[in-house]
C-alpha cells in the first residue's frame, strides 16, 4: 500500500465461492471503497454462472443500475430474457434496477467486474455484501465471526429482512435459539416470503419446535 492509492492484482483477492459455481472477489471490501460497489466475478467451471441470476430490487439488493465489464474470457449474459454473447472488451449496462440478469461461462477462466450505484444518490454498501462475506466463516462453523459480520451489516442497514434472515440461519447453527427466533420473527414481519422458506431450512432445524417459531 501507498500513500493515497493502492494497487492489488485480481489473483491476490480473497477468492469466495457463494452460489452455483460463482466466486465472489471482494474488489470494494478489499480497498475500503466507500464511493461505488465494485466486485470481479470468476466461476469454478465452464457453463456455470459468473453473475448470479437477480435483479436490484429485492431486500437484500441495493437498487442500482449496473455496469458489467468482461475483462478476461467469453461470457453469455442474459438481461430481461434476451442474450448476448460478450467477449472479453464488452460492457453489459443494466439500467433498469428490475430487469433480471444473469452471465454463464463459456471459456475457463472468465472474468467479470460488476460497478453499480443507485442513481441520485449517496453510495451505500449494499446488504448482501454482509452475508456474502459470511460465507467463509459459516462454512468452517466459526459461528461468532459470521454473526459479527452480518451484525455489522444490520448497522448499516437496520431491519433489512436479508440480513436478519441470514443472521438467523447463523445464530440458530450457533447454539443461539432465542436470538435466532427474534430475528427470524423479525424477518417474517418485514418479508412475509420468509415464512415458508423457514419451515424447510435446514439451518433452522434446531430451533423448529420452539414456541414462537414463525
Amino acid at each position: 500500500m501507498t500513500s493515497g492509492w493502492e494497487v492489488a492484482r485480481l489473483d491476490e483477492l480473497d477468492a469466495i465461492p457463494v452460489a452455483d459455481g460463482l466466486v465472489w472477489h471482494p474488489v470494494r471490501r478489499r480497498f475500503g471503497i466507500r464511493s461505488f460497489g465494485v466486485n470481479a466475478y470468476t466461476s469454478e467451471h465452464v457453463g456455470e454462472h459468473v453473475v448470479e441470476d437477480h435483479d436490484e430490487s429485492g431486500s437484500g439488493a441495493g437498487g442500482h443500475e449496473e455496469l458489467y465489464v468482461v475483462v478476461r474470457g467469453l461470457a453469455r449474459f442474459t438481461v430481461g430474457g434476451e442474450s448476448v454473447h460478450a467477449p472479453a472488451g464488452t460492457l453489459v449496462f443494466v439500467r433498469d434496477p428490475a430487469l433480471r440478469r444473469s452471465a454463464i461461462a463459456e471459456e475457463q477462466g472468465t472474468v467479470v467486474l460488476a460497478i453499480g450505484g443507485e442513481p441520485g444518490q449517496a453510495y451505500r454498501v449494499s446488504p448482501w455484501e454482509s452475508y456474502f462475506a459470511a460465507f467463509p466463516a459459516l462454512r468452517d462453523g466459526r459461528w461468532d465471526e459470521a454473526i459479527g459480520l452480518m451484525q455489522e451489516g444490520l448497522r448499516e442497514h437496520p431491519g433489512n429482512p436479508s440480513i436478519l434472515y441470514n443472521l438467523a440461519c447463523a445464530e440458530a447453527r450457533g447454539g443461539r435459539p432465542l436470538d435466532a427466533l427474534l430475528h427470524l420473527q423479525e424477518a417474517v414481519r418485514a418479508k412475509p416470503d420468509y415464512r415458508e422458506r423457514a419451515r424447510t431450512d435446514p439451518d433452522f432445524e434446531l430451533i423448529r419446535r420452539e414456541q414462537g417459531f414463525p
